[in-house]
């Protein structure tokens, strides 16, 4: 395994290349690349984080269903104003994914408990996990995880122009039971009304993007909706995943009437979506889960 060629060996070198292009970006410096690197992604994801290997199928070529989330978990703080990670796991088990994009995550934060939060919910569903830190917080990093019942290969957070927050995207290559690779990619975009930190956000992350041979699954919170410019920067190479037409509104789980959460796919003929759903639940976070079913020829 360790001599495999990984899809993102020359990202670095890419979004650094996209930095010097650009140079300023609104007036500030261009940014280092990494807020957040994986070690153990880097050292061939040995260690804690990762669970036993999931069983191989014969036939390389066979169709490979693949049941992916997204999920903004408010650091596990309900509507309640409850920390209770317990709660968020049990919710995420209710997705039945295989594959789950996590926003709004702390690693050992004192407002929720100094818990490592990715480990934790990993353990409980029996996932494996990939963290990428936006910024330290209150004695810990507050960022976004990929949790998946399938070997991750490599992680890597990636470091993305700042907003009114710093952000990071968060890159995994997941190992399919055929064998293949898929590249799973974690964002959580600027949410101020004004897009411009938005857009040089997600600009950032399409020239990388623009350059991957991997089947690639694009998801998260991006604080913007169908049609917008952010979104549609996306649609000449990736397909959106369609929710159902009277239950597509992801924000606010109390009172639904935006849609901010999605999951792009590239490339648009490969994938196959069967089934998408957005998950009424108005206590454990202020989002609601999106999940949709896949193909993957």
């Amino acid at each position: 395994m360790a001599g495999r060629p990984s899809a993102l060996a020359s990202v670095s070198k890419l979004l650094n290349r996209w930095y010097r292009r650009r140079g300023s970006l609104g007036g500030r410096a261009a940014l280092p690349l990494r807020a957040s690197l994986l070690v153990a992604a880097l050292a061939g994801l040995a260690g804690a984080c990762m669970g036993p290997r999931a069983p191989r199928a014969t036939g390389r070529d066979s169709v490979q269903a693949l049941t992916v989330a997204t999920y903004n978990i408010r650091h596990g703080r309900g509507m309640d104003n409850v920390v209770d990670l317990d709660r968020t796991a049990a919710a995420l088990a209710a997705l039945q994914a295989d594959l789950i994009g996590l926003q709004e995550v702390d690693r050992l934060v004192q407002r929720s408990g100094r818990v490592d939060e990715p480990a934790v919910l990993g353990a409980a569903l029996g996932m494996q996990h990939a963290f990428g830190a936006f910024m330290p917080y209150q004695g810990g990093e507050y960022g976004l995880a990929i949790l998946s019942r399938l070997p991750i290969f490599r992680a890597e957070a990636l470091r993305l122009p700042d907003g009114n927050e710093p952000r990071v995207a968060l890159l995994a290559e997941i190992e399919l039971p055929n064998g293949r690779r898929v590249l799973a990619v974690n964002v959580h975009f600027d949410w101020v009304e004004n897009d411009s930190f938005r857009l040089r956000q997600v600009e950032a992350l399409a020239a990388v993007l623009d350059t991957v041979s991997l089947p690639a699954v694009l998801l998260g919170d991006f604080n913007d909706v169908p049609g917008s410019r952010t979104m549609e920067r996306w649609s000449a190479r990736f397909v959106e995943v369609e929710k159902p037409a009277q239950d597509r509104f992801t924000f606010s789980s109390t009172a639904p009437e935006k849609e901010i959460d999605h999951i792009l796919l590239w490339p648009r003929t490969r994938w196959e979506t069967r089934e998408s759903r957005v998950v009424s639940d108005s206590v454990t976070s202020d989002h609601r889960a999106f999940v949709a079913r896949l193909r993957l020829r």
